[in-house]
């Protein structure tokens, strides 16, 4: 693959999409960039969504009701009308990593765990739905849609059907399919975990490396490392494992919230490095919450090592509540400092345990102006202050690091967008769908193994009326939203996509904008 990427590749705006990038040889899936156009998905997609009285008029905080964006059912696109300014404050719904985390813990817990502010999304919806089939109880609250109660089994997770294989279907939910394919393996039981085309295409090798080295028995796709996950499981009675942390913090994150229910001594070794590192603190953070100490040797941004004692096990802590997802919060603080209004979300601040947070450090260095609270936070930009190109690493903040890739094109000067190889193993192959989109937009862009460099177009102009291919990816559609405010129509493909993590977006940005 690496030699595949390796090579400088310069796009201008004549650059056609290829149908089909071809990374992987010798029978390897291709990662492919296309849309979905699956009208059984789309249609089962706005169903639950409609049932969860999603679709309605939004208004900000400020009790302000902005603009509408019209929606072609036909086509499948939302157009996205020019924007002149964002401003008001808006409530982030829960974070997704923490929410699929947080459901995990509760399941393996002793105890019975309320969650609260729950992520209403794709995500987790399969998730919750894999803890049905498994038959962990959840009660969902009939007056809170973001709330539910966990029965914890107090150990691992056996399977219901004990002498026949049980299938789970999780989507294209990696926060769903590396955190079970982990935990199943601490119990007793045979599984098969499976997802979307796209999640067969997603490497889960190194973690399933891991959990063999812990005796494990759990195969992937020998060809491609990928889904689907059979667990042929019998019980763990600890031991060493070392994995490469280069693909994916998720890996390490899975391997340490199952540790606490095996028999004996777990240690985690890193072999080479640590990406995303704050998800892993975010992981740690959350064990302890839930009553487990894990023990860090060695520096994160090295190689550590990280060990969980036989004696350390999950209680609830009775009630936990989500924090508002900081990768959401940076479209908002991004249109606020591409606009020069002012904006303020809400839960998430400088107490926050999420890395991503940080992305409103990089809006500071483009020019824009930052307030923290521990709670909120609150970006806008004085309109004598032009924004101006960045070079920074983005290996802590990935996710957030996209929005990022809009907000270039309307600085003065080059940004470079370093860091960030785990773009190609995403719900899509994000680096090339983001130079695609962005030069598409007018952007010229130098895509190279591990970064790309965006050149706004002549004048922050953006081109108007472009379709923006989203690829299945509820991150493109939120973020290339934002091109609409350098005043033009942005047609956003698939926009039902966002339900994957934020079913509300449009609408919650619409809340907040004015017309140009």
């Amino acid at each position: 693959i690496a030699a595949v990427l390796s090579a400088p590749c310069l796009y201008t705006s004549a650059f056609t999409i290829p149908q089909k990038t071809q990374l992987m040889q010798n029978g390897r899936s291709s990662i492919v960039l296309e849309a979905s156009k699956n009208k059984e998905k789309i249609a089962s997609r706005s169903k639950w969504a409609e049932v969860r009285g999603y679709g309605e008029d939004a208004a900000s905080e400020d009790g302000a009701i902005g603009m509408s964006f019209a929606k072609d059912e036909e086509k499948n696109q939302l157009t996205v009308t020019p924007i002149k300014s964002l401003d008001g404050t808006v409530t982030l719904p829960g974070s997704k990593s923490l929410s699929n985390r947080c459901l995990l813990l509760a399941a393996l817990s002793d105890g019975n765990t309320r969650v609260e502010n729950l992520l209403e999304s794709d995500d987790i919806r399969y998730m919750l739905e894999a803890l049905d089939t498994l038959k962990v109880p959840v009660e969902r609250d009939a007056d809170d849609k973001t709330a539910v109660t966990v029965t914890g089994q107090a150990g691992p997770i056996d399977s219901p059907t004990p002498e026949e294989s049980l299938e789970l279907f999780l989507g294209n939910a990696g926060t769903a399919m590396r955190p079970l394919a982990a935990a199943l393996c601490m119990g007793k039981g045979k599984f098969v975990l499976d997802g979307v085309p796209r999640m067969r295409e997603r490497p889960i090798a190194d973690l399933i490396d891991g959990l063999k080295q812990l005796g494990a028995d759990v195969s992937c796709v020998e060809e491609t490392g990928c889904p689907p996950v059979t667990i042929n499981a019998n019980g763990l009675n600890g031991g060493t494992a070392s994995i490469s942390g280069k693909m994916s913090s998720q890996f390490l994150s899975s391997l340490l919230m199952a540790s606490p229910v095996v028999d004996g001594d777990v240690t985690i070794a890193i072999k080479d490095e640590l990406i995303s590192a704050p998800y892993v603190s975010l992981t740690i953070g959350l064990m302890k919450k839930f009553g487990v100490n894990v023990k860090i040797e060695g520096d994160m941004d090295g190689t550590p090592s990280f060990i969980i004692g036989s004696d350390e096990k999950y209680t609830s802590p009775e009630s936990i509540l989500v924090e508002g997802d900081a990768s959401s919060a940076s479209y908002f603080l991004a249109g606020a400092a591409i606009t020069g209004g002012t904006v303020t979300v809400r839960g998430c601040g400088s107490e926050s345990v999420q890395g991503d947070v940080a992305f409103a450090d990089v809006m500071e260095q483009m020019g824009a102006t930052v307030t923290w609270a521990p709670e909120s936070i609150t970006v806008t930009r004085d309109p004598n202050t032009r924004l101006k190109g960045v070079d920074v690493d983005c290996g802590k903040i990935p996710d957030a690091a996209m929005t990022l890739a809009v907000a270039a094109l309307f600085a003065e000067g080059p940004t470079t967008i370093r860091n960030v190889y785990s773009w190609r193993l995403k719900e899509t192959e994000r680096m090339k769908a983001i130079v695609a989109e962005c030069t598409k937009l007018g952007a010229t862009v130098e895509e190279f193994e591990d970064y790309c460099i965006i050149h706004p177009p002549a004048d922050n102009k953006v081109n108007d009326n472009v379709v923006i291919e989203t690829y299945d990816d509820h991150r493109m559609a939120m973020t290339f939203s934002l091109a609409a405010c350098g005043g033009v129509n942005v047609i956003i493909d698939d926009p039902g996509c966002t339900a994957k993590t934020f079913p509300t977006y449009f609408e919650m940005l619409g809340s907040i904008a004015s017309a140009n």
